[in-house]
């Protein structure tokens, strides 16, 4: 039944991420597209949903079945992902999304080392989004801790695995490439997330 729960959960947190694509999607303005993203993972954090990119910096802190955890939570995300764009795709709105078919042909253009370097940066930033929230006492800290990093990995052009699962299947793009650079991406994603996390394990404070 808890195996249940972290894939349903996991689900519930691929559409939170999804949402956010479309919130980002739906305004001209890309500054505000990228805090209005944060959205999703305050869903997310707030009701303590299962997001990979979210989970995996604490890999170092639990015990090795925690793989298992992470693997459903992947999935999970996968198909909370899809079901988003599946769903926005047969609304009015989606005639506004003809900018998803460029995003998705710059990330397929891009070389797998670069893809895994920015998702490597956006790891360490959700990491820090997600810890502050976690440890933060007042909730205008755990608000803006989660917004400031999201916004800045968004306008940076950082890879987050979850989203690109979001935008790949709004933009119809999935293909043996498409599925290997989202691979790569969560590869960077876990790399970057876990930098932190492991330093503090292995020299302390």
């Amino acid at each position: 039944m808890e195996r249940l729960r972290q894939f349903i959960y996991g689900i519930i947190a691929g559409i939170a991420i999804g949402i956010g694509g479309i919130i980002f999607l739906s305004v001209d303005n890309s500054v505000v597209g990228a805090f209005l993203f944060g959205v999703g993972l305050l869903t997310v954090l707030f009701f303590e949903l299962q997001l990979f990119t979210g989970k995996i910096g604490y890999l170092v802190f639990n015990k090795p079945d925690y793989v298992i955890e992470l693997i459903i939570t992947w999935l999970g995300n996968f198909a909370g992902a899809y079901f988003s764009a599946f769903a926005v795709k047969n609304t009015r709105i989606f005639q506004k999304f003809d900018a998803v078919y460029e995003i998705a042909d710059v990330k397929l253009g891009d070389s797998p080392l670069s893809s895994f370097l920015l998702a490597l940066f956006c790891g360490i930033l959700m990491f820090v989004a997600v810890d502050i929230f976690k440890n933060a006492k007042e909730g205008t800290v755990k608000i803006v801790g989660v917004i400031f990093p999201i916004t800045v990995f968004i306008l940076c052009g950082f890879e987050h695995c979850v989203a690109n699962m979001f935008f790949f299947s709004l933009a119809d793009a999935w293909s043996v490439k498409s599925f290997f650079y989202i691979i790569i991406m969560t590869l960077g994603n876990s790399v970057g997330a876990l930098i932190i996390p492991t330093a503090k394990k292995v020299f302390g404070k």
